[in-house]
């Protein structure tokens, strides 16, 4: 199963290639590929084997794959349906098609993430490849990116069915984390959990389900996705993505069908679904809107007999959702012929088709018969068995039975009526005399073209014959929901209870005159005065579900545009204050509310830390009372640098090296920045008053200091921190606590740390530049020839050769020449070192960042270029492969991802040396720390000399024309 996942990863990335080589011609090769997973499918026994691949297991999520009876019936049709799919686009595309390659790579992934979705049994893994179909879908809709269709139903399904998938994640979480609850699905429906919390995780669960599945009130984005190009349709819209939903249903159902909000949920959204969806496909003209609200209808019916919770109504979903899959899948192929060959799927302007396309008529009448569930297809074999499921259900009270009868054939009415709708329309003359103008400029499609949709049509009528051989696959996993049987309804001589099977023909049953009455109700509803039908449609247009989604997003907008506009005004100091006194008052009154008893306050544990406060505080007040900016920036620097003394003195010196290189990297920044501000503050321009900015201060200082002592003392067991030293010895085989929880133990959080850096470098960069990156920074060569004016005199940097002697330190030149090569080594011996002592990735990076600091301020921007002639942007890339390549690498070697790996050998003259794997991650945090100050220099700095230097060059241009 892992192998056909990963076969399906490999084709997509691929497809782009191939289609580029081959054309369209790559699809059925492409093909092969789901062909080959369904062959193993079918050759495989549903045994419940399962295979399993150690993922984040902290996290409970494993690449846990089960194939069982279930999993099988799902991941047949998944793979050869899609197979189909593919060979199908062959015809459908032209060479000259944009972006077809990808659309190929799209559809092939789609295959493998949705056959692992039926597979899996871990339910944050199942989540996972649950979203995976959303985004896919999202891009296999919006193909047509062009047009504004398309671009508005790949977002309408995006947010639909993203917002169901965020409550099936909290549902999930809810199930997995109470008592009795598992994250694994088969022990979830062996042994579920009860009580309110559970139904409510159900619950949360089936809003995912079922908007995936597209049920009321969830509905509308399935009819909006028809802008999509057809064989998504046909693949996405019929056999794969929206019975997603009810593959979730009919897995939870032998467990959680007696759940107390699953019957409102699943029985009545099912049942409104499906009449709602069929009146609705009386009343559309586009031939894929009439299949689309088909869909719908018929996944209302599948939602509700999955979701019975009894044997013969499982078995009757079960043959629904395989019929379906055949039948609809044909359909939308044979709309897409029409639409291809007719150029239209508008009943209006299609007439006499039949007559010119009678192959393609006859296929379709296969279809749409089996989709009416006339005989003898699957579909009336399917429909049999619903009506038999659900009359007289033991699980229901008689009234709630009868009237769930009757829905079933008023449902099964308006299925036949929009089924010979849609034959009449795409095929009939409709007292026509002639040939409409489409189908007299029809393009007949070839055997090759036509035989997809032929193929999955004939299937309907073979399964149907040999409906009791699919009936025994199917019935390996109805057998799991409680067989509680037909009382009253077995022929002579068997004992109950009995049990229902698949067949064509089970005498003259009531289900067969319910059949006789649905007939005869069809055709008088496809036949019932249009004017009338036409006045009934229009009084639900008020209520249209797609208007209401409309007005939801225009509401939202318009709640969060005057949200945003009140809170955020422009202003910077207001913003501040509303994050400040959000940060103060929060808290505290939660603080207020608990239980205080058990705080307790340490003032200090060493005498010196008294010494370092009694320091601090002056330092931070004069901050607050200093008007010229840089001095209060040296202050609050110098405060930077207690914090410092204070780690030192309690033990951490790993976080003391970095409080003070991080400082003195931020005072550099400041110092960048401050160049381009006046050197005082100006308090006539302040916002509000200085006393309530001083309570504000002093609020949120006591409110840290508050949190802090509530979270100390909110310890009921062990700290963990007692843990750490013998945990990073052991398992990252480094002394170095610290570094070890950096790049091994929380290594994840540390990927997403740098991966912020990467994106602020970024930002900042995009923010000073405007239109474009500044890139390398420029060298001694690329100086004008103006700029070299007037500057000579010693200098011990190349770069500072063109600053102007008035500016030019010999002295910081000659100190930079000589201590830059020590800090460099410094950086390097901090990154080697620190997995067992002071340093890391992280220090190291700083120190090398200090080091271009300092050359920056002796030699200039020009000297920036001489020391690194690497654009910042390549750096902060190299960083991030190396610390992402090193999470991907572990992965293929079986090992947990981000997992480190211990090398040891001795060497002569070096001795023992022993090599972490981690190191290449922090070696990407090294790197990553460089490029980010260097895109700082260059930005704040290098940038800012540049514009000094460019007006200085005008204004002696200015002076010299006067």
């Amino acid at each position: 199963m892992i192998l056909i996942v990963i076969a399906h990863a490999i084709a997509a990335l691929a497809s782009p290639i191939l289609v580029a080589r081959l054309g369209r011609r790559a699809f059925p090769l492409l093909a092969l590929v789901p062909a080959a997973g369904a062959v193993w499918v079918a050759r495989t026994p549903a045994d419940g084997r399962t295979e399993s691949l150690s993922w984040v297991p902290a996290l409970h999520m494993q690449l846990d794959f089960r194939f069982d009876s279930l999993a099988r019936i799902m991941a047949m049709i998944v793979l050869a349906v899609g197979a189909l799919v593919l060979v199908y686009c062959a015809r459908y595309f032209e060479d000259d098609e944009p972006r077809l390659g990808f659309f190929a790579g799209e559809l092939v992934a789609f295959a493998g993430v949705m056959f692992a979705l039926v597979t899996t049994d871990n339910t944050l893994v199942l989540l996972i490849f649950w979203e995976l179909t959303t985004v896919l879908s999202f891009l296999l809709v919006g193909h047509y990116a062009e047009r504004a269709t398309s671009r508005r139903a790949a977002t309408q399904a995006l947010l639909v069915t993203t917002a169901g998938g965020l409550a099936m994640l909290i549902g999930i979480i809810v199930l997995g984390e109470m008592p009795g609850g598992s994250y694994t699905l088969s022990e979830l429906v062996a042994n579920p959990p009860s009580g309110t919390a559970a139904a409510t995780g159900i619950a949360l669960i089936l809003v995912g389900a079922l908007s995936k599945s597209a049920i009321v009130p969830l509905h509308f984005w399935l009819p909006g996705a028809m802008a999509a190009p057809t064989p998504v349709s046909a693949y996405l819209h019929a056999a794969a993505m929206v019975k997603a939903g009810v593959y979730l249903v009919a897995r939870l159902s032998p467990g959680f069908s007696d759940s107390g909000a699953w019957a409102p949920m699943v029985l009545v959204l099912g049942t409104a679904s499906m009449l709602l969806a069929g009146w609705r496909a009386m009343r559309v003209h586009d031939l894929k809107l009439v299949l689309a609200y088909g869909t719908v209808s018929q996944l209302g019916l599948m939602v509700m007999l999955v979701g019975l919770g009894t044997e013969t109504a499982m078995l009757a979903g079960l043959t629904m959702v395989v019929a379906h899959s055949m039948f609809k899948a044909a359909l939308f192929m044979i709309v897409g012929i029409i639409d291809h060959s007719a150029g239209t799927r508008d009943m209006h302007k299609l007439g006499w088709l039949g007559d010119r396309a009678p192959f393609l008529l006859i296929i379709s009448i296969v279809a749409a018969f089996s989709m009416a569930g006339l005989p003898p297809l699957l579909g009336f074999v399917g429909k049999e068995a619903a009506l038999a499921a659900v009359v007289e259900t033991p699980v229901l009270s008689p009234a709630a039975g009868w009237a769930l009868t009757a829905a079933l054939v008023v449902g099964s009415m308006l299925t036949l009526a929009y089924s010979i709708r849609f034959i009449r329309g795409a095929f009939g003359r409709k007292h026509l005399r002639r040939p409409s103008k489409a189908v007299a400029n029809w393009h007949a499609p070839d055997a090759f073209f036509l035989s997809v949709p032929t193929v999955l049509a004939a299937a309907g009528l073979v399964t149907a014959i040999v409906s009791p051989w699919l009936g025994s696959i199917l019935e390996t996993y109805s057998s799991q929901v409680p067989a509680l049987g037909l009382p009253g309804r077995a022929p002579a001589g068997t004992p109950e209870p009995y049990t229902y099977h698949l067949s064509l023909w089970h005498g003259f049953t009531l289900e067969l005159g319910l059949t006789a009455i649905v007939i005869v109700g069809g055709v008088a509803i496809y036949f019932v005065n249009r004017e009338m039908l036409a006045r009934s449609a229009l009084t639900l247009q008020s209520v249209n579900a797609d208007r209401i989604y409309d007005a939801t997003l225009r509401g939202m907008d318009t709640a969060s545009n005057r949200l945003t506009g009140f809170v955020q005004r422009g202003s910077l100091p207001l913003t501040q204050t509303i994050i400040l006194v959000c940060f103060a008052l929060l808290p505290t009154i939660v603080l207020i509310t608990g239980d205080r008893s058990n705080v307790e306050v340490t003032l200090w544990s060493n005498p010196w830390q008294v010494v370092v406060g009694l320091i601090m505080i002056p330092v931070a007040l004069a901050a607050v009372i200093m008007r010229n900016r840089l001095a209060a920036t040296l202050l609050v620097g110098l405060s930077g640098y207690g914090v410092g003394v204070i780690f030192a003195l309690q033990g951490a010196p790993d976080l003391a090296l970095t409080q003070f290189l991080v400082e003195t990297l931020l005072l550099v920044v400041f110092i960048l920045v401050l160049r381009k501000l006046p050197p005082e503050v100006d308090e006539r321009n302040g916002v509000g008053k200085r006393g309530p900015r001083a309570i504000l201060a002093i609020a949120v200082g006591a409110s840290a200091a508050a949190v802090t002592a509530f979270a100390s003392a909110a310890r009921s067991t062990e700290p963990i921190a007692t843990m750490i030293p013998d945990l990073a010895y052991e398992f990252g085989d480094g002394a170095n606590p610290v570094n070890v929880l950096l790049v091994d133990i929380r290594a994840w959080d540390t990927m997403g740390e740098v991966a912020v850096l990467v994106a602020a470098a970024t930002g900042v960069a995009s923010l000073v530049f405007r239109n474009r990156r500044f890139g390398t920074a420029p060298r001694v060569a690329d100086a004008p020839d103006a700029a070299t004016e007037g500057r000579s005199g010693t200098t011990w940097l190349r770069g500072g050769t063109l600053i102007p002697s008035r500016y030019r330190s010999l002295i910081l030149q000659v100190t930079t020449r000589l201590v830059f090569p020590t800090l460099m080594v410094l950086s390097v011996y901090f990154f080697f070192s620190g997995h067992n002592a002071p340093g890391g990735g992280f220090a190291g990076g700083l120190t090398a960042g200090l080091a271009l600091v300092l050359r920056y301020l002796a030699g200039g921007r020009y000297e920036l270029g001489e020391t690194i002639p690497i654009d910042a942007g390549k750096i902060l890339g190299a960083g991030l492969a190396f610390a992402a390549g090193t999470a991907i690498f572990s992965l293929l070697l079986g090992a947990p991802v981000l997992s480190s790996a211990t090398l040891e050998v001795t060497l002569p003259i070096l001795g023992h040396i022993k090599l972490v794997t981690a190191l290449f991650f922090d070696l990407g945090v090294y790197l990553i720390v460089i490029g980010l100050v260097l895109d700082i220099l260059r930005s704040l700095g290098a940038r800012l000399d540049s514009s000094e230097e460019q007006l200085a060059l005008r204004r002696r241009v200015e002076v010299g024309v006067r």
